[in-house]
């Protein structure tokens, strides 16, 4: 991380230098000394406000991803309480992984501790900012017309989707091809994170069926569980909302 000098250090030269010079050209010299002293205090103060406004910047710019994204880690549970624990780790990982190498870069690492929690607020403020589509509410709660439902997403993106059927389908409940590339999917319409037992049966489809990628799809994101085992077997854990820009 990139010291920033204190206000004491960057005073100390032009006080000294004005100080020496008042010797032998007189008060003006002490005088202009005083004024980039002044300039420099108020520099400093002014900081905080340049921070945050560097943050809003870097918030505003990735506004509409982190909007879907909100929506996408959130969901309202069975006694209607909405469940933001998925945002929230989403929220903290776009801080440390987009923001604070930016304000470490800039020179603004010294204030991140102290103002981290201002950093999430101004992240939150910024998914909050932008008006998104309505959800699609003809997403089914019923399981087969949610993976009927999972399949036209997938059509609508260029891939020649089926639903299997629910018999014998070895853990993929739609099957995709585009390119010559093959996807199996699970979709689950929950009330709850899908855990890691979705992982393990979509990967179980992807061996069966002979294909590329696997995913699982639902409306309610994924327990930490099913997170680290997707990354340990290379599973793709989607909202419906995704897949119409599905990349693979």
């Amino acid at each position: 991380m990139r010291r920033t000098s204190s206000l004491a250090d960057r005073l100390f030269w032009p006080i000294l230098v004005g100080g020496a010079a008042s010797l032998w050209f007189g008060p003006k010299a002490l005088g202009v000394a005083g004024l980039v002293a002044l300039v420099l205090v108020l520099h400093r103060l002014g900081r905080g406000g340049r921070f945050r406004r560097r943050v809003r910047a870097i918030a505003r710019h990735h506004r509409e991803t982190l909007a879907l994204r909100r929506r996408q880690e959130s969901y309202v549970d069975p006694y209607g309480n909405e469940i933001l624990d998925g945002w929230l780790r989403e929220r903290s990982y776009f801080a440390d992984r987009t923001v604070l190498p930016r304000l470490e870069a800039e020179g603004y690492g010294d204030l991140i501790a102290a103002r981290y929690d201002e950093i999430l607020d101004i992240v939150e403020a910024a998914s909050l900012s932008v008006v998104l589509p309505d959800e699609d509410d003809a997403a089914p709660t019923d399981g087969i017309a949610y993976e009927r439902f999972c399949a036209t997403l997938l059509e609508r993106a260029g891939w020649d989707a089926r639903t299997t059927r629910a018999a014998g389908d070895q853990g993929a409940d739609v099957v995709a091809e585009r390119d010559g590339v093959r996807l199996v999917v699970q979709c689950k319409r929950y009330a709850k994170p899908v855990g890691n037992g979705a992982v393990q049966e979509v990967v179980a489809a992807r061996s069966y069926w002979n294909a590329d990628h696997a995913a699982v799809v639902s409306n309610a994101g994924f327990t930490r569980a099913a997170r680290k085992l997707a990354a340990a077997t290379d599973v793709l854990l989607l909202h419906h909302d995704a897949l119409p820009d599905i990349e693979t």
